[in-house]
């Protein structure tokens, strides 16, 4: 399926250039002021993406729960949004499940129902590290908290559905980078065989499996999954690249002008949180504003798609299972 926005796409320009921007979704579907009834959950509110993501979406009027590690650094960059009745701004630092759980308790205590959660926070390219709870950095901050988050909030989503009687949304941030790796089931952590890239590619791949087997488990109970690959963006995520790789990116003729401005970057999210084109359809790997089609070598490395291993369903149940027993949760 294509969408309205295939066409413009094809000939990229770099930042600022023809591609949609989120509010221009917003306006595009009509939806300005249009959900005051609808609560939305966005990690990784502080920077980027994620704060274009809650201005777009702030528009239609709905109730916003916005998360940051640091919550005055949140604060500065929503700016007057931070300061609206409708919206609440909740600390979550990804690198602990403690700080997980008690966002969630947070969120739940404030709200019964969700209807959209835009797992967006992540980081990318790390050295090699740990979080707090002794998980590789880049698979326990980009998957497994966002996994937990969700597992957690669960019942808010569904209830959401049940209470608007239209599918809740979740939208994973996956990325281009999916393609680097499978997830490593035999060494998760990837002890003595961290490569930065691999470690990206795999929490990358692991959100989209997530997506995707959300969606198989609750499609029927009104709730619906989607993974996105947001594009390239100059943001804070790029902050563990040396200026070489930097450069090396931006200056790559093919790559280049695929860049997108933060406004862009946050396009794909927002139109697959909101769509009315996207209604009863899930399971799905979102790019440029649109569901993505399957890779084609022949045209190049950073040619959009997704690589074969994306729709893996014995795979995405085996991360499912293991997720489960690794954060000690019985179904």
């Amino acid at each position: 399926m294509t969408s309205r926005y295939a066409e413009v796409h094809k000939n990229p320009q770099g930042p600022g250039d023809a591609r949609p921007t989120a509010q221009q979704i917003i306006d595009d579907e009509g939806l300005k002021g249009q959900l005051a009834d609808r609560y939305m959950l966005i990690t990784g509110a502080s920077s980027g993406i994620g704060v274009e993501s809650a201005k777009a979406l702030f528009a239609t009027g709905a109730t916003l729960y916005l998360t940051g590690r640091n919550l005055d650094k949140t604060k500065k960059a929503l700016g007057e949004l931070a300061s609206s009745p409708r919206v609440h701004i909740l600390e979550l630092d990804l690198e602990s499940l403690s700080s997980v759980r008690a966002c969630a308790a947070e969120l739940l205590s404030k709200t019964k129902t969700l209807n959209v959660f835009i797992a967006n926070a992540g980081v990318m390219a790390t050295p090699e590290g740990r979080t707090k709870d002794g998980f590789e950095t880049q698979f326990g901050t980009n998957y497994l908290s966002q996994f937990l988050l969700f597992l957690l909030i669960r019942p808010a989503l569904l209830e959401g559905a049940a209470v608007t009687g239209s599918d809740s949304r979740i939208i994973l941030l996956s990325s281009i980078a999916h393609r680097y790796s499978e997830v490593d089931f035999e060494n998760i952590n990837l002890d003595g065989a961290y490569d930065k890239w691999k470690a990206y590619g795999q929490s990358k791949t692991a959100l989209l499996w997530a997506a995707n087997e959300i969606d198989r488990r609750y499609a029927s109970k009104g709730l619906r999954a989607f993974s996105v690959q947001p594009g390239g963006i100059q943001t804070g995520l790029l902050q563990h690249l040396s200026e070489e790789e930097k450069a090396g990116l931006a200056s790559d003729p093919t790559l280049g002008p695929q860049f997108k401005s933060p406004p862009q970057g946050a396009a794909t999210s927002v139109w697959g949180a909101v769509s009315r084109s996207l209604e009863g359809i899930g399971g799905k790997y979102l790019e440029d504003v649109q569901i993505a089609k399957p890779y084609d070598a022949s045209e190049g490395q950073w040619a959009p798609g997704y690589f074969p291993h994306a729709y893996s369903p014995a795979k995405e149940k085996l991360l499912w299972d293991m997720s489960l027993k690794i954060l000690g949760i019985e179904e």
